[in-house]
């Protein structure tokens, strides 16, 4: 039998682009075998000599669809470039759709639970305490020069945390966290932050108020901005800091195009407001029997928020609302436009011919759906799906310009980069590797905000999730508190409609749960396997 790495390889043996029954961009899926884990490996690893660099770019709060590629309305013609040379993974899901516990899962390689990470109120983890090591520290071990610009958003920490791996570190300004040795707009470019915290000054917590999502034709110096900052200072880097002896571990994460809407105004000019749709509605007024209902009671402050985007929105004209989709189109263009200039750098350096590189966001932007809201917060495919692209010359020529289908998860990375980069596993994933044949049957997130625990497992056809109605100190003691959901996504994309109580989905509703429950005790099964790092 052959199996599908000898298949890559004999295609590229062979120049039989599509003989893995692949189609191009606007084709179906790949196939794949039965879910199964990657070993566990030891520890120190032993850096071989031939493994490729590894550039990792991050946004925030990006929506799966926002892509050129996927999404004609809007422009990013140098993320269009990354997937053409590499696979959109359709279908990836974040684990948590909170800023903190996705990081800390794609950074670890574990769920949110199993690090015990709910919430963007989440303490970060000790240093001395984490229970394996983070990506960048994993490549540092093996040899790799490791370099991380922008965020990580560890958590709360009442004292400066280490750069967890990262040799060369530039976090931005110190309100995105603070690292040990790290440089700070702060420090370097006191008056350029300044002016951006000044013009954001209304914007509210977050900058996710009202007068954040409504946003404004930036004033403010681009490379003034936070992210301009991380930009500029990874740019420097590729220009004189790169050691050219060493494998390079690259980490370029910017904070938008999470609120606010600040742009610049010839990324702005990027649109015509004409041609951006209109949000569509459900055809309801007020939420359900949701997870999402639930927390808008649970949660003060979210349910709060959301009454006032509601009652902004629902008094704005349609050519306002959409202003702030182009603003947020726009602000993914810019940050589109920085990852090409660090790619056209990296080309010059010679350091795209042995390369993979991965593009993803921590979780979506719900952008004014289910009656106007906005951020995340809730396990709807518009805050849970993310994009993610893998692409370059580690990635099997013949799966150039892919869409690849089956579940993917962030958590996947962890084991997909140590493959990729011939890195052994010291601990044992729920991820796995995605250029692999291994796959899943469905994918997993969870979500905490709301002070009860939501659970959600998702197909391509189906989504399942299950919740509490009561806080958790209560729930536990009233089984009767668990309620569902459960959504055509073929029939009903805007899961619209739910289908959890209707007898003609009891088989598929009871299916699902059953898998979702075979996955989480699979899952926390290998607990053993998570160790301290000495």
């Amino acid at each position: 039998m052959v199996n599908r790495r000898k298949f890559i390889k004999r295609s590229l043996q062979a120049g039989l682009t599509g003989y893995l029954g692949v189609q191009a961009l606007d084709g179906l899926a790949l196939g794949g075998l039965a879910l199964e884990n990657l070993p566990v490996g030891s520890n120190p690893i032993i850096p071989t000599g031939d493994q490729p660099d590894v550039i990792f770019f991050m946004t925030d709060q990006q929506r799966w669809d926002a892509l050129g590629m996927l999404n004609p309305h809007i422009h990013t013609p140098n993320l269009d470039r990354l997937a053409r040379n590499g696979i959109i993974y359709r279908e990836a899901t974040c684990q948590s759709p909170s800023c903190v516990p996705s990081r800390n899962s794609m950074m670890f390689g574990l769920y949110p639970s199993q690090l015990r990470v709910f919430g963007n109120g989440s303490q970060a983890l000790d240093d001395s305490k984490l229970p394996c090591d983070t990506l960048p520290a994993r490549f540092q071990k093996a040899g790799y020069q490791t370099a991380g610009f922008g965020k990580t958003h560890w958590g709360r920490s009442f004292e400066p945390r280490s750069t967890r791996g990262f040799e060369v570190r530039v976090v931005g300004a110190k309100e995105v966290g603070m690292e040990k040795g790290a440089r700070y707009q702060d420090d370097e470019n006191p008056s350029g932050l300044a002016a951006y915290r000044k013009e954001t000054d209304a914007f509210g917590p977050g900058e996710e108020g009202v007068p954040g999502f409504v946003g404004c034709t930036s004033q403010v110096e681009e490379r003034d901005h936070r992210d301009g900052y991380v930009a500029e200072k990874c740019l420097e880097f590729l220009d004189a800091g790169v050691d050219p002896n060493r494998p390079l571990f690259l980490y370029l994460s910017f904070l938008k195009p999470h609120a606010g809407l600040n742009v610049p105004k010839r990324f702005e000019d990027l649109y015509d407001i004409n041609t951006i749709p209109d949000t569509e509605q459900p055809p309801w007024e007020e939420e359900p029997d949701t997870h999402l209902a639930y927390s808008d009671k649970g949660s003060d402050s979210l349910g709060a928020r959301y009454q006032t985007w509601r009652e902004a929105w629902t008094a704005m004209t349609p050519m306002e609302r959409r202003r702030t989709t182009l603003r947020y189109y726009a602000n993914c263009s810019w940050l589109d436009h920085y990852f090409g200039l660090a790619m056209d750098n990296l080309e010059k350096l010679g350091r795209s011919r042995k390369t993979l590189f991965v593009y993803t966001s921590d979780h979506g932007e719900m952008l004014g759906e289910r009656n106007f809201r906005f951020t995340k917060y809730c396990l709807y495919d518009s805050s849970v799906r993310v994009p993610l692209i893998l692409a370059g010359s580690a990635v099997p020529l013949s799966l150039h310009g892919t869409i690849d289908d089956r579940p993917a998860e962030l958590v996947d990375l962890y084991p997909t980069l140590m493959a990729a980069s011939g890195n052994s596993m010291e601990i044992k994933s729920p991820g796995l590797d995605l250029l692999s044949d291994q796959k899943h049957i469905g994918s997993f997130s969870e979500y905490h905000d709301s002070g009860a625990p939501a659970y959600m497992w998702r197909t391509p056809k189906f989504k399942l999730i299950l919740f509490m109605d009561k806080p958790l100190d209560e729930a536990h003691l009233a089984p009767d508190s668990a309620k569902g959901e459960l959504y055509d996504l073929e029939a009903d994309p805007h899961e619209w409609k739910n289908l959890y109580a209707d007898s003609g989905y009891s088989l598929i509703r009871e299916k699902m749960k059953t898998d979702l429950l075979m996955h989480l005790a699979c899952t926390w099964s290998s607990w053993t396997n998570i160790k301290t790092v000495k």
